[in-house]
């Protein structure tokens, strides 16, 4: 089963799409234009229902097979942009300043539309498609929101699947894995008070940036010698903010950061090590040292057997060489996660060949995936539901 035909004369029309989308980029819960287009042509599609804010501004729309009763399967795919200034320079770049869809997720939305297109023709399925179009991936937990608002209940999904765009991978190909896929995610602010005063007297004071310096550093000795090497660990200082004037030492500085795992036994060290490391610098010098700590999303867990049926799928449409079905884990965090929680499911990526990496001001997808997306999730759904 290689690339559907279908598919392929789609994918003028569903880049055209994308394009669109990728011009109006929208963030967060805020993406209110997105989900009208999407909204627009599942009802365009003939979907039997489409029921819009869940989880504040996503939306779900069924479509119901022709062959048949049988259980229904979630397809997910997300829909915010980045607060990005966009340089690609592309005739369709973003008119929105400080908003881009740099992560791929016009790609995404497009291709799932595609693949409801086609479903929605043919109905060559017994049970019933939910496509599943969720706000607030970059950091706001949409996919959580969703989970929490009865999704999975209200349209009885018993599996889920998404799938997600990836630079470095060359098109045509597909890398997935069963167990952890992607990290769980928490994000760190740490506030050091200590005696501001003149730089040149720097003796009567208590530095506040000289203790935060020394605390970036110590930060990086959870992942060198709090933890066992062998157990992937990211923890990243990503902010330092401080200080006004060259000659003034300031009272205050505020550092923030992420901590990316693959196990909660880590995450649970990684937390316990910042807290400690910053009461012994406070001790040592003398100031007050306030950590907030927030876990954010958890781990991305494959369950091995949806995962060995994505794979499958995969390879009946680019053929087995191209399926990495034992893909090294990312250290990013998703948010689909809390689906998977929630449900059976699997997550998988496809290649976006050689492009610049996500979250850059000059990534763009590639319109050359649509096709194999698209013919991904079609097959996927009328192979889960066959009569």
């Amino acid at each position: 089963m290689p690339i559907l035909n279908r598919a392929a004369e789609m994918q003028e029309e569903v880049t055209a799409w994308r394009r669109h989308l990728h011009q109006n980029p929208e963030l967060n819960f805020d993406v209110f234009g997105t989900a009208d287009f999407v909204t627009g042509k599942l009802h365009e599609f003939g979907c039997d229902e489409v029921v819009t804010k869940i989880g504040r501004t996503g939306l779900v729309g069924v479509i119901r097979g022709r062959l048949g009763d049988g259980p229904t399967i979630g397809l997910r795919a997300d829909m915010d942009a980045l607060p990005i200034n966009e340089a690609t320079g592309l005739p369709y770049a973003s008119v929105k300043p400080g908003a881009m869809h740099a992560c791929g997720h016009d790609g995404h939305t497009a291709m799932l539309l595609g693949a409801a297109k086609y479903l929605a023709e043919t109905r060559n399925f017994a049970g019933t498609v939910a496509v599943i179009f969720q706000p607030a991936e970059e950091g706001g937990g949409g996919g959580n929101e969703m989970v929490k608002d009865g999704m999975m209940e209200r349209f009885a999904i018993e599996k889920v699947f998404g799938m997600h765009n990836m630079p470095t991978l060359p098109l045509g190909q597909f890398a997935t894995r069963p167990g952890p896929i992607m990290a769980a995610t928490a994000e760190f602010t740490i506030t050091i008070t200590g005696k501001g005063g003149h730089a040149a007297i720097p003796q009567l004071t208590i530095d506040p940036i000289v203790i935060g310096a020394e605390l970036i550093g110590a930060l990086q000795t959870i992942a060198s010698r709090s933890t066992n090497p062998i157990e992937p660990i990211v923890v990243s200082v990503t902010k330092f903010h401080g200080g006004d004037a060259y000659n003034v030492i300031p009272e205050r500085v505020q550092l923030a950061g992420t901590v990316r795992t693959l196990k909660k036994d880590v995450a649970a060290v990684a937390e316990a090590r910042i807290k400690a490391i910053c009461s012994g610098l406070a001790a040592t010098y003398g100031a007050a040292i306030h950590v907030d700590y927030n876990p954010n999303y958890p781990v991305t867990h494959n369950h091995p057997e949806e995962t060995i049926f994505a794979g499958d799928v995969a390879a009946a449409i680019v053929g087995e060489p191209y399926v990495h079905r034992n893909a090294p884990p990312l250290m990013g965090g998703e948010d689909f996660s809390y689906m998977l929680e929630a449900r059976p499911g699997s997550f998988i990526f496809i290649g976006n060949g050689d492009s610049a990496n996500l979250h850059h001001p000059k990534y763009d997808f590639n319109d050359e995936v649509i096709p194999h997306g698209v013919s991904y999730w079609v097959r996927l759904a009328e192979t889960a539901l066959a009569a």
